[in-house]
This record gives structure tokens, sequence and C-alpha cells, in this order.
């Protein structure tokens, strides 16, 4: 997944201004204690961090 893809899909699933909050301030434990932004500065596949992103916000299926 292309990083382009994966802010889409942040937006998408919170919108323009929390998305980038969210990937900021919230330390998803499925990355290692990191937050989305540390994940992909740390070389974390985005599809990784994506599905790390579903879990802790418990998207649907159909959002994953």
């Amino acid at each position: 997944m292309r990083h382009t893809e994966f802010w889409n899909r942040m937006r998408h699933q919170l919108g323009a201004s929390y998305a980038e909050s969210f990937a900021r301030d919230f330390v998803i434990a499925e990355l290692g204690g990191r937050t989305v932004h540390e994940a992909l500065a740390a070389g974390i596949d985005t599809k990784d961090v994506w599905r790390a992103v579903c879990t802790a916000l418990q998207l649907p299926p159909t959002a994953r």
C-alpha cells in the first residue's frame, strides 16, 4: 500500500484533522508502542500500520 492510499484511508475513516492528530498522538501497542508517524518513520510497512490502526479503532472488516 502506498503512503497516499494509507493517508486517504486514514482521512476517510477519521476525518482530515483527527487523522493527523491520531497519527501523531495515539500509541499503538501492535506497532511496538509507536504512533503511526513513528511506525512509518521506522520503516514499518504501511499495510501493517493500517492493519494495526484498524484493530486499534475496531473498524469493521469492510474498512480493512
